[in-house]
């Protein structure tokens, strides 16, 4: 008697964004329609003792844009989504969780390594510890398009900067000063970039110019509750999985100073099987750069109610 085929089964990654996909008017859907998102607002309001909520809402964006206030919004308003989820679609499961710089904490929530009151309050802390390193160490970040990893690299060693995002094929992120990051601009150009833009954020995150929020995160880490994770997570600043509570607290230190290994983290949860890619928070940042990287994978999108309901349909 013949065995009976095994079917494999899809795999599922549930993906996260980090600071820059803020805008003004998020979640404000699934708050009016959604009781557990509204919950996840009133919690996060809770525990950091200010209307977070009325500023994801209402703005203004100058405010949000902030470090300080960005980072734990974004966390905030991807939760919401993630906890819709099992309202509307109960039976969509993840296998493995990433996230982009901040995500990551939502990724940890989502794989019930942190309770989420605990992940807010250590965001709110990353984005202050992040924001002050940036007042003391003026630096800045570029995106630069079009160039390859070795050529960003040669400009790096010329600049003084650092590569601080790997992201996709051709665009990849350097953090330095403010002057290694206008001259890894100039060079990016003299190089055949497509193009070299300076990016709006507080600081020269992902570089050694963070070094200051290291201390600060260790204690700030020290406070909280972490339990193992239920799915893997895939760092940052390896583009492998983390299993244990101990590999997970040195990824949040690592992640401070060094590069976010986006595109290989894709292609790992790709080689590893995942053949789905769900984006769960504002903006479709992360959607657009897996669609470049995994061209076979599906991706989808979870940023709205009705995106979630159509996922289910």
């Amino acid at each position: 008697m013949a065995e009976p085929e095994t079917k494999q089964i899809p795999k599922i990654a549930y993906v996260f964004p980090g600071q820059g996909s803020q805008a003004v008017g998020m979640g404000y859907d699934l708050y009016q329609r959604s009781p557990q998102a509204r919950q996840v607002f009133e919690e996060a309001d809770q525990t950091l003792q200010f209307s977070l909520s009325r500023l994801c809402f209402e703005g203004p964006l100058e405010e949000l844009r902030e470090t300080i206030n960005a980072q734990p919004a974004i966390l905030t308003v991807s939760i919401a989504y993630l906890r819709a989820i099992s309202e509307f679609n109960g039976t969509i499961k993840a296998s493995v969780v990433a996230g982009h710089s901040a995500g990551e904490y939502t990724a940890l929530v989502a794989a019930n390594v942190l309770a989420f009151a605990d992940a807010v309050r250590l965001v709110r802390e990353r984005g202050r510890l992040m924001q002050d390193a940036g007042r003391s160490r003026s630096g800045g970040m570029a995106a630069i398009i079009g160039l390859d990893e070795p050529s960003v690299e040669k400009i790096c060693m010329e600049s003084g900067a650092q590569i601080a995002n790997i992201n996709c094929t051709g665009q990849i992120v350097v953090s330095g000063t403010k002057e290694a990051i206008a001259h890894s601009i100039e060079l990016a150009q003299a190089n055949g970039a497509i193009g070299a833009v300076p990016l709006e954020v507080s600081g020269a995150f992902h570089s050694a110019l963070m070094q200051p929020t290291v201390e600060g995160m260790a204690h700030a880490i020290s406070q909280v509750d972490f339990h193992q994770p239920e799915v893997p997570i895939v760092a940052n600043s390896t583009a492998k999985p983390v299993t244990s509570i101990d590999e997970v607290k040195e990824e949040l230190l690592q992640q401070l100073c060094h590069c976010v290994q986006w595109q290989p983290s894709v292609e790992y949860m790709a080689e590893a099987g995942v053949s789905t890619f769900i984006e769960i928070g504002p903006g479709i940042v992360l959607s657009k750069l897996i669609k470049r990287i995994a061209k076979d994978a599906q991706v989808l999108n979870m940023s709205d109610l009705e995106s979630i309901k159509a996922i289910g349909s």
